[in-house]
């Protein structure tokens, strides 16, 4: 089995980012977070951090005293995004990008001699170079090389920073017998905990299992494909079907009440209906929560037809609202949910129902041409510096219609 992909994972991305714009971060520890505030946690932090033992998770206050020096940096979402544009182009610029799975990572298809270990691991040095010409020289990156994209993420995991591994067919799969479990793409806690109760302490141990073995203990016909991954099999992938979309958000002290978050809501639905329309899908139900101080948590569901437009969902909302109880609202959110892809969609009959559809189809576009809240519901209008967006993990829209 020759190599089939080449697998790019952004060091340290957020912090790497605020080093190349910001030349007074260069060589220091920072860390990245949401906002301004001790009690969050960091989303990112330089290599100078995580050798104070900071990394993504650690509450902010701790950080800063794990590390005296440390500075602090207000995550910028809009900053990033552009830089991962930056990133594709120049990547693009050498090999095409076949899949992009979230802010920070992405695969290339390998084709014909490009699958020749020297001729991939060209390929690769020629990328991580148009990233320092192209990007900057402090926004680095590791690349696995393998003979699926599986172990192709785990060899970009075992080399950082600015690493560069290839595992073999040949040497598979004693190549990963250093690893540990949680190290693997897809185990985590919960998972390494149920390998355990079957008697799974290793990666040896893992990959000498049968494929029946490994299907038993995964309950599904994932285990199987283990079996074939760990083996270096390159398999097809198969079609997905988006279950839900949604936004959430956590409210500053200053909005902690109950008109700025029903504002804030309505923002949320704003952002979750374009990008509803963005991905080519319409919702059938919606549901709306808040997590109120000290604790406690209300929620709503109710049926919105086949919708994807903004005012209907706001309307179906407002009704939810009117069943929220009296408190003290700390976080809110609103899932859109039971979708149905725009080829099997039934398309509304009533001719108000679809001039609904080509208004927010135009607000999309104004948006997309003009920039992020160039036109949006008049309720949101108090709170729009109050719901930023979100750091785009594993949806980056071709344009930004959701960042209402």
């Amino acid at each position: 089995m020759s190599l089939t992909t080449l697998f790019i994972d952004m060091n340290a991305y957020f912090a790497s980012v605020e080093q190349q714009e910001r030349p007074e971060l260069r060589h220091r520890p920072v860390a990245v977070a949401p906002m301004m505030t001790d009690n969050t946690c960091c989303i990112a932090a330089s290599y100078e951090a995580k050798r104070y033992g900071i990394k993504t998770g650690t509450q902010v206050g701790m950080a800063k005293r794990m590390c005296a020096d440390l500075r602090i940096v207000e995550a910028r979402p809009d900053v990033y995004v552009e830089f991962h544009h930056a990133i594709i182009a120049a990547v693009e610029s050498c090999l095409h990008v076949e899949s992009i799975h979230s802010i920070d990572e992405m695969s290339c298809r390998l084709m014909g001699r490009e699958r020749e270990p020297q001729q991939a691991t060209e390929i690769a040095r020629r990328i991580k170079a148009a990233i320092r010409r192209e990007v900057g020289e402090y926004v680095r990156c590791s690349i696995g090389l393998a003979p699926n994209r599986f172990l192709a993420k785990v060899a970009s995991d075992m080399q950082k920073p600015d690493g560069l591994v290839v595992i073999a067919s040949h040497a598979l799969p004693e190549k990963l017998y250093g690893l540990d479990l949680i190290d693997l793409p897809g185990i985590g806690p919960r998972m390494r905990q149920r390998l355990h109760l079957h008697g799974i302490e290793t990666v040896e141990q893992l990959c000498a299992l049968s494929e029946e073995h490994l299907r038993n203990i995964w309950h599904s016909i994932l285990g199987g494909q283990w079996w074939h991954w760990l083996r270096g099999h390159d398999l097809l992938d198969a079609p997905t079907h988006r279950r839900t979309v949604g936004h959430s958000h956590v409210l500053p002290p200053n909005l902690r009440n109950r008109e700025d978050a029903r504002a804030v809501l309505i923002r949320l639905i704003h952002r979750a209906a374009a990008r509803l329309r963005n991905l080519r899908y319409w919702a059938r139900q919606m549901m709306i929560y808040v997590v109120f101080l000290p604790q406690g948590q209300w929620k709503a569901k109710a049926g919105v037809g086949v919708c994807q437009d903004t005012l209907t969902l706001a309307e179906v909302f407002s009704k939810l609202w009117e069943r929220c109880p009296p408190g003290t609202p700390l976080q809110v959110g609103v899932t859109l949910f039971d979708l149905v892809a725009e080829a099997n969609a039934t398309l509304p009959l009533f001719e108000w129902e679809r001039n609904r559809i080509k208004l927010a189809q135009t607000m999309d576009r104004l948006n997309a041409r003009f920039g992020a809240q160039t036109i949006y519901l008049g309720s949101v209008h108090e709170v729009l510096d109050d719901a930023p967006p979100r750091i785009a993990f594993t949806n980056i829209p071709r344009f930004d219609p959701t960042e209402l």
